[in-house]
C-alpha cells in the first residue's frame, strides 16, 4: 500500500492541478485496474502499485509531454531507499514501466506489462478509445474488465482509496 507521505511528496513537486487529467483520480483508477490485473497476471504488486502514482508524476503539461516517463522514473529513483523500498530487481521493474509507457510496445516482463495495462485502462478519460492490441496481457484483454475500466474513466469516477489509503481530498492542493 502506497502511504499519505509519498503522495503527499510527489504532490509537493507535481506542477499540474492534482483535479486534473493525469492527477489524483487517475493515479487511483491506474492502481485500482493494476491491483486487479496483477491478481490475474502474477505480476509484483509492490511494482503496479508504484508505478500508479509515478508515472505521470512529472508531467510538465496535460497535452504531449514526451519525456514524462523518464521524468516520473527519476522521481522514483530518488525516492528509492528513503521513502519507499524495493530490491534492485523491482526497482528496475517500476524504472522502466515508467519510462517506456507511453511508447506503446506491449513486449515486456509480466510485471511491466501490468503496469501499461493498468494505465492504457484509463484512456477513456481523455476519449481514446481501448484497442486490445494495445493492451499487454490477456487479463487486461477481458471484455467486462474493458468495459468496467472505461466507464469508470470516462465518467471521471473518483475511486475510494483517495480517502480511505491515502486520506486525502481533492481540494489538498489546487
Amino acid at each position: 500500500m502506497i502511504s499519505r507521505a509519498v503522495i503527499q511528496m510527489i504532490l509537493g513537486q507535481y506542477p499540474l492541478s492534482p483535479k486534473g487529467i493525469h492527477g489524483l483520480s487517475h493515479w487511483a483508477r491506474v492502481l485500482e485496474n493494476g491491483r486487479n490485473l496483477a491478481r490475474k497476471t502474477g505480476a509484483r504488486i509492490e511494482v503496479v502499485e508504484l508505478f500508479a502514482v509515478f508515472h505521470d508524476a512529472r508531467r510538465m503539461n496535460e497535452g504531449w509531454d514526451r519525456e514524462h516517463g523518464y521524468r516520473g522514473a527519476e522521481l522514483a529513483a530518488r525516492f528509492q531507499g528513503t521513502h519507499f523500498h524495493l530490491s534492485e530487481r523491482d526497482f528496475d521493474l517500476l524504472y522502466e514501466a515508467c519510462r517506456d509507457h507511453t511508447d506503446g510496445g506491449t513486449a515486456a516482463d509480466i510485471t511491466i506489462q501490468t503496469c501499461w495495462d493498468s494505465d492504457r485502462l484509463d484512456l477513456g478519460r481523455v476519449r481514446i478509445d481501448l484497442d486490445r492490441k494495445y493492451l499487454c496481457t490477456e487479463a487486461a484483454r477481458d471484455s467486462a474488465l474493458m468495459a468496467w475500466a472505461d466507464r469508470r474513466s470516462r465518467e471521471g469516477f473518483v475511486p475510494e482509496l483517495i480517502w480511505q489509503e491515502w486520506d486525502l481530498r481533492l481540494a489538498d492542493k489546487e
